[in-house]
């Protein structure tokens, strides 16, 4: 089974790019993983410092909505980004439900 996983079976640098398009397709290829909720909440436990792990962007130990790209954030990107974080803060309570063993932490 594990040589099916999506992180096995592609480059796993793609998991940890600095490219914010390859970190979104890292995340979406986690989605069918049978071992997503498993994944992410390993990782939440660990405080993983970057990555994609569970189908989700960590940064400095946190879930973020999005990797941002290098500079001064766009006041419509500092809108989209709040639109996330609730976006992603939901996603994450309903995974929370679902394995509920470890407490999940938003970055700012």
């Amino acid at each position: 089974m594990e040589a099916n996983l999506p992180c096995r079976k592609f480059d796993p640098d793609l998991w940890f790019s600095d490219s914010p398009a390859e970190l979104e397709l890292a995340k979406s290829m986690c989605g069918d993983c049978p071992l997503r909720l498993e994944c992410l909440a390993g990782a939440v436990d660990r405080a993983e410092p970057w990555g994609v792990w569970g189908g989700e962007i960590f940064e400095r130990g946190a879930v973020v909505p999005r990797k941002r790209p290098r500079g001064r954030p766009r006041k419509e990107d500092a809108a989209r980004d709040a639109a996330l974080r609730v976006e992603t803060e939901t996603r994450l309570a309903n995974s929370a439900a679902a394995a509920p063993r470890s407490s999940v932490r938003l970055a700012a």
